[in-house]
């Protein structure tokens, strides 16, 4: 026999007090994350210089409206998009990989509807004039291959007057020559800033990226919050300190 006392279980009425209160913390998170903010992870290289695979960014969902694809899961509740603004050339966006409308991609946006794209021997054109580029220098980077190698950076001003980096491994790239595509109503042509390591919309939908429809745009990536360097991972616990990149910590996207 022992004077040992058991805790004696949650009245009911605690319990219940526990799950709404655990329901309405549930619904804000979602109420967030569809109409203000969602985080994302990036998976690749295909955005360097200026997202590199390991960081984690803030995405606005309010810039371009909502669409189904705002949603987990994109139930089909309904067409098109509400409150509806158009993106801006330049913009970096999440998106709904047409092909399957479930995986995300993240690109910069480069062609509106009415405009003509093309590359041409490495340079990009929109509406037969080419986009002014500045070369930045040399640079040694791994671009995703995982070996590292000599990159060429330029500085692109698209019209408008929207300035950013991109990487070129050289000429002779499997992209640097396409035909000239008309964007239609209702479209938008995506490219990465890693213009030899990026499968876009010069690629057809079936292999690429292709023309991304206006409802599968999901909100405009704003800031690198926090950054860890390849091979961090939540199973070894020690890369989480080891492998962080503080000096990516807080940079504003451009």
């Amino acid at each position: 026999m022992t004077d040992e006392t058991q805790p004696s279980p949650p009245a009911p009425n605690e319990t219940v007090e526990l799950i709404k209160t655990v329901v309405i913390a549930l619904l804000i998170a979602l109420v967030l994350r569809v109409l203000l903010f969602q985080p994302y992870t990036i998976p690749s290289a295909s955005e360097e210089p200026n997202l590199y695979e390991g960081d984690y960014v803030v995405v606005t969902k309010f810039d371009y409206g909502w669409s189904n694809h705002s949603i987990p899961f994109s139930p089909p509740l309904f067409d098109g998009r509400i409150f509806s603004h158009a993106p801006e050339r330049g913009d970096i966006i999440v998106f709904k990989l047409p092909r399957d409308n479930h995986t995300d991609y993240i690109k910069r946006l480069i062609g509106v509807p009415g405009d003509r794209v093309q590359m041409r021997q490495g340079l990009l054109y929109l509406n037969g004039q080419p986009v002014p580029r500045e070369g930045k220098g040399v640079f040694m980077e791994t671009g995703g291959s995982g070996e590292v190698r000599q990159v060429a950076r330029f500085e692109e001003t698209l019209p408008g007057g929207r300035k950013y980096l991109t990487n070129d491994f050289g000429p002779g790239g499997d992209l640097d020559d396409t035909q000239e595509i008309t964007i239609p109503e209702g479209y938008y042509f995506f490219m990465g800033d890693n213009r030899d390591n990026s499968a876009d919309s010069r690629l057809p939908s079936e292999i690429g990226v292709g023309l991304v429809p206006a409802a599968n745009l999901e909100g405009r990536a704003r800031i690198v919050l926090l950054s860890w360097s390849p091979g961090a991972s939540l199973l070894k616990p020690w890369t989480w300190v080891l492998n962080l990149r503080p000096s990516r910590f807080g940079r504003i996207l451009h």
